[in-house]
């Protein structure tokens, strides 16, 4: 008898997501890949996203949520409200190729201790139209000395240049397989990603605590997804001052439930060059961003409450 395939959860949350979200989930429901089901938590959008989201009712569960609780809580709640062995997290501008969930789901069943897997994301035009010549948005995470984490070839013309399968520090949260095992194992007292993230920042925080406990993510080139990315360095003065006030704030809130001090005292000097570099734009050029540090005194005692759980349960070196 066959081994039954292990069952994917597919996870979105919405806001205002109306431009995307019926070729997003039309996408998904072709995927040929079964047992599968579809949890959206919409964070009370007022655009129309409702309306479209009734239209597949038959084909999805949704949760409406009376205000916005943040990407990564609504996340949370789909998580718990799914059940597959597997949950791929999806932004709701992200439209994925046939046979991407089977082959992350193929890619992973290489060793135990995977849990995530990413596949080659393709940026796309705002229209869901691919660009003229491919170009890649996220191959992976990974992070500078002053830790700061970007997406592997973004902005590069796709060459090949990672058409290898290899591990990676972790996934971009646009389309990213997580093992349910690991999900359990990382999570904390509030949910696997940090509400008080709220957005932005969250994926790579989980991809870091998911290394200290010892688990591994793998990068697939034949697993291939477009995204529409808006939130990226180059465009931060046309940006919600929201998002870029939670980038701030996530940024420190991070290092301070990841760093280790032998990291820390390794990488000092860069990462207090970049800190001092932030805090100068945001008293001298980006002055709403301010509120951030207000923010992060406000959960400082959960992160080192969630800093020392981890540290405690840290598996590797």
């Amino acid at each position: 008898m066959s081994k039954k395939p292990p069952s994917v959860s597919v996870t979105i949350v919405t806001f205002n997501s109306s431009r995307y979200i019926a070729s997003c989930l039309d996408a998904v429901l072709r995927q040929a890949y079964r047992p599968l089901e579809v949890v959206v938590v919409d964070n009370a959008s007022l655009d129309g996203t409702r309306l479209v989201l009734a239209e597949f009712a038959d084909r999805v569960r949704v949760i409406r949520n009376e205000r916005n609780v943040g990407f990564a809580q609504a996340q949370n709640q789909a998580i718990e409200a799914s059940t597959g062995d597997w949950v791929l997290t999806l932004n709701p501008d992200a439209l994925l190729m046939p046979g991407f969930i089977r082959r992350l789901v193929d890619a992973a069943q290489v060793d135990e201790r995977i849990g995530s897997v990413c596949g080659k994301l393709l940026r796309i035009g705002p229209d869901f139209t691919p660009l003229r010549r491919p170009q890649l948005d996220s191959a992976g995470i990974y992070f500078t000395p002053n830790f700061r984490h970007f997406d592997r070839g973004w902005h590069q013309a796709d060459e090949g240049q990672f058409d290898q399968a290899e591990y990676v520090f972790g996934a971009s949260g646009a389309a990213a397989l997580y093992r349910r095992e690991m999900i359990l194992d990382i999570s904390q007292g509030d949910g696997f990603f940090d509400p008080d993230f709220f957005a932005y920042r969250e994926d790579a925080d989980v991809s870091w605590r998911a290394q200290l406990l010892g688990w591994r993510c793998l990068y697939t080139p034949h697993a291939v997804a477009y995204h529409v990315r808006t939130v990226v360095p180059e465009v931060r003065r046309t940006l919600s001052p929201m998002i870029n006030m939670h980038s701030v704030k996530n940024r420190f809130l991070m290092r301070i439930k990841n760093t280790t001090a032998n990291m820390y005292t390794e990488y000092f000097l860069s990462v207090t060059a970049r800190d001092v570099l932030v805090l100068g734009g945001c008293l001298f050029y980006e002055l709403r961003s301010l509120p951030a540090f207000w923010h992060l005194a406000k959960c400082w005692r959960r992160a080192w409450a969630k800093r020392r759980e981890i540290m405690a349960r840290r598996r590797v070196g």
